[in-house]
């Protein structure tokens, strides 16, 4: 596997999500400095990024919205496969332009005191995580959020 430290210029496409063990991931579409000369169809390089260190992943779930210009400094590791994304180990995390307006469309990142939830208008269903990007579980609908909370905390202080 080719590996390489660099940074990579781009914009957040969509918003940054939790991963698994405290870590947040997003793409960044990528465009080459010589765009005016590839031709109009020419695709957009898309790198998947993820980011284990808690001040990155705490900004990328807080701070970064789609359309924000990043500069990530990291691990680029090539695609294995023709078409598959580079992927990018974030270790630096720069914002240089952010997005003018907030663009949710129909999502929305709610709070629920240390924890996070996401309410997609196409799904019942509702991903719940703490402030810190650990995942919960899926909630069944919204309703059931405050169930999945309560089962974390007696879990997570020993009560259950």
């Amino acid at each position: 596997m080719d590996t390489t430290h660099c940074a990579v210029d781009g914009w957040v496409d969509a918003i940054p999500v939790p991963g698994p063990r405290d870590t947040a991931t997003f793409d960044l579409v990528v465009r080459p400095a010589d765009i005016d000369a590839l031709d109009d169809d020419a695709p957009d390089t898309i790198v998947t990024c993820t980011s284990g260190d808690p001040r990155i992943t705490h900004e990328l779930l807080t701070g970064i919205q789609p359309g924000d210009l990043l500069r990530a400094t990291g691990t680029l590791v090539q695609p294995s496969a023709p078409g598959d994304p580079a992927r990018l180990t974030v270790d630096a995390l720069e914002v240089l332009d952010t997005a003018l307006v907030p663009v949710l469309g129909d999502m929305v990142i709610d709070r629920y005191g240390d924890y996070v939830v996401i309410f997609d208008a196409d799904r019942d269903q509702v991903p719940v995580f703490t402030a810190h990007g650990t995942w919960l579980g899926l909630a069944d609908n919204p309703d059931a959020i405050t169930t999945l909370i309560e089962i974390h905390e007696r879990v997570s202080r020993g009560d259950a």
